[in-house]
C-alpha cells in the first residue's frame, strides 16, 4: 500500500490528519476517551471556555428535529481555572493537537481567557464569536463585520497561539465576515456554527426549548455549510476548517473539495462516539481508491 499523506497545516500547526471534533460535542475528550483513542484524531477541540464559570440556559435545552438537533445549552462551562487545571493535563496525555474554544460576553472576557491560555501548552485557539455581545444589546459579535474585526484584533494582540475565528452562518453574507476577521489578522476561520431554529410542542402548545430558539446542527445544515465554505474559500487566503452535519468521510470530503483544509465532526459524535475516527479512516480509504497520495491535492479541487 502506497504511503498516503493525510497531514495538513493550520497556521504553522501540523495535524496528522484533517479531522477534529466540533466544540461542544466532545467535552474535552474525557467522556469519549473510553471509546476513542484520541491520538487518532488530528485535533480535539474543547467545549467553550470563559473567564468565569457559566451556568448556561434553563432546561429543557435540547430537542431532536428531523435530520438534526436544536441546542440552547448556553455555553455552560466551569471557567478557565478549572479547565487549565483539569482538562489540559488530561489532553496532554494524547498525541493530538489541542484547540481551545474561547467564549465571552465582552471583548475583555475573551482577552482575559486568551491571555491565560498564553501560558498553557495548547496549540490553537478557536474564538466563538456567536456569543451575545452584552455591550451591544446582545447581538452576536459574529453578526456585524465591524464587531468581528474588533474582537479579532483585540484577541490577536494578546494571543500567543494562532487564532481561528469561528463564523456564524446567521448573517446575510458570510464572506463579509470572513474578510473582516482576515483583515484583522485571523490565522484561520472555522465554519459554520449552528443555524438559529425553533421547535414547538403542539400538544403542550409551548416551545420545546426554554430559550424558545436554539442552534440547529446535524445533517440538515450540511448543504448550507458546504456552500458557505466554498464561498469563503473564494474570498480569503487563510485556511478554513469546515463543519456542519458531517457524519461520514463522504460528507467530510465534500467540505475538503469545496476548500476546507480540515474538517470537524460534531453532532454525529452523540450517536456514534467513533464517528470522528471513522471519518479519518474513510478519507484514507478514499485516497487509496482514487490514487491520491497527498490530501492537499483534494483541498479546493472543485472550482
Amino acid at each position: 500500500m502506497a504511503e498516503r499523506n493525510l497531514s495538513v497545516d493550520i497556521a504553522g500547526v501540523t495535524l496528522k490528519n484533517p479531522v477534529m471534533t466540533c466544540s461542544g460535542t466532545f467535552g474535552s475528550g474525557m467522556e469519549y476517551s473510553e471509546f476513542v483513542d484520541l491520538s487518532r484524531l488530528g485535533a480535539v477541540v474543547t467545549k467553550g471556555v470563559a473567564n468565569v464559570p457559566w451556568t448556561g440556559n434553563p432546561t429543557p435545552r435540547i430537542a431532536e428535529v428531523s435530520s438534526g438537533m436544536l441546542n440552547a445549552i448556553g455555553l455552560q462551562n466551569p471557567g478557565i481555572d478549572v479547565f487549565a487545571e483539569r482538562d489540559i493535563p488530561f489532553l496532554k496525555q494524547y498525541d493530538t493537537k489541542i484547540v481551545v474554544n474561547v467564549c465571552g460576553r465582552s471583548e475583555e472576557d475573551y482577552v482575559e481567557v486568551v491571555e491565560r491560555l498564553g501560558e498553557e501548552p495548547v496549540d490553537l485557539l478557536e474564538i466563538n464569536i456567536s456569543c451575545p455581545n452584552v455591550k451591544e444589546g446582545g447581538i452576536a459579535f459574529g453578526q456585524n463585520p465591524k464587531a468581528a474585526y474588533a474582537i479579532t484584533k483585540a484577541v490577536k494582540a494578546k494571543a500567543k497561539q494562532p487564532v481561528i475565528m469561528k463564523l456564524s452562518p446567521n448573517v446575510t453574507d458570510i464572506t463579509e465576515m470572513a474578510k473582516a476577521v482576515e483583515a484583522a489578522g485571523a490565522d484561520a476561520v472555522s465554519l459554520i456554527n449552528t443555524l438559529t431554529g425553533m421547535k414547538i410542542d403542539i400538544h403542550r402548545r409551548a416551545f420545546a426549548l426554554a430559550n424558545k430558539t436554539g442552534g440547529l446542527s446535524g445533517p440538515a445544515i450540511k448543504p448550507v455549510a458546504v456552500r458557505m465554505v466554498y464561498q469563503v474559500a473564494q474570498a480569503v487566503q487563510v485556511p478554513i476548517i469546515g463543519m456542519g452535519g458531517i457524519c461520514n468521510a463522504e460528507d467530510a470530503l465534500e467540505f475538503i473539495l469545496a476548500g476546507a483544509t480540515a474538517v470537524a465532526v460534531g453532532t454525529a459524535n452523540f450517536h456514534d462516539p467513533m464517528a470522528s475516527v471513522q471519518v479519518a479512516e474513510g478519507i484514507a480509504a478514499y485516497m487509496e481508491r482514487y490514487g491520491v497520495s497527498d490530501i492537499r491535492e483534494l483541498i479546493g479541487a472543485v472550482k
